[in-house]
């Protein structure tokens, strides 16, 4: 696998920088793909891993625009060679009750959020397809499984990355293709730590496990999934959630 390509789409937020950094010390070439390089000040997020010992690059990529997707991935495989993993990670949050939710913030979420999964996958699945090897993990959200209020557009894009994950296993098993998704429930990021104390601890009163997760935690589910030797492992939705929601 030292020689693999993994691309991680949306790889500078609080999972995703685990999930480069985890990626990158299993012998993976990391890149991951952001939207606005000044704006979000890639090199410096870049250099930062590169003093943590982990050499990652970037790409700029509108992952919700089909075009845009479709010249990331020219760019990236003549840069670094074949994407042989991809981690569909990408997201955004638009949140509101439904009787108060605008079309923006449905259409945003969903097209960040689940048509990306499209735009970014079908760069790279005929490669796949034709060199015999994939291994492609989509994140999802325990609240894809379980729904959560004033998150129906959220919801909604997450419940449907599953159902995109399982038809892709199924079509790309024979090419030894595998398609996972992790579901995380609530984890230590800029995003959770934004929410007000009594709230967030509300919200950990109900985790089993008696605490929101660390990145590092789903991070170690991905790179097991990207992994050569987790060939048989496909259409599987692994919860990351301590507890949170469980089912059969």
């Amino acid at each position: 696998m030292a020689n693999r390509v993994a691309l991680v789409t949306g790889g500078n937020g609080g999972i995703g920088t685990e999930v480069c950094k985890q990626l990158a010390a299993a012998g993976y070439r990391v890149v991951t793909t952001c939207v606005n390089a000044e704006k979000e000040n890639i090199q410096g997020w870049v250099d930062e891993r590169r003093e943590e010992g982990y050499d990652i690059g970037w790409v700029e990529c509108d992952v919700a625009d089909f075009d845009s997707c479709a010249e990331m991935a020219r760019k990236v495989e003549a840069r670094e060679g074949p994407v042989e993993v991809l981690v569909n990670l990408a997201g955004i949050t638009a949140d509101a009750f439904l009787h108060k939710m605008d079309l923006d913030s449905w259409n945003a979420v969903i097209n960040v959020n689940l048509n990306s999964a499209f735009n970014v996958t079908r760069q790279f699945i005929d490669g796949m397809r034709e060199r015999g090897f994939g291994r492609i993990v989509n994140i999802s959200s325990v609240n894809g499984q379980s729904g959560q209020f004033g998150q129906t557009n959220y919801s909604a894009a997450k419940a449907g990355i599953h159902g995109f994950t399982m038809a892709v296993a199924k079509e790309g098993a024979r090419k030894n293709i595998t398609a996972n998704t992790v579901s995380p429930g609530y984890v230590r990021t800029s995003m959770t730590d934004a929410i007000p104390e009594e709230v967030r601890n509300g919200i950990i009163a109900n985790v089993p496990a008696g605490r929101i997760g660390e990145p590092d935690e789903v991070a170690r589910v991905v790179v097991f999934l990207a992994a050569d030797e987790s060939g048989y492992i496909n259409g599987a939705n692994v919860p990351v959630n301590g507890g949170l929601f469980t089912s059969f």
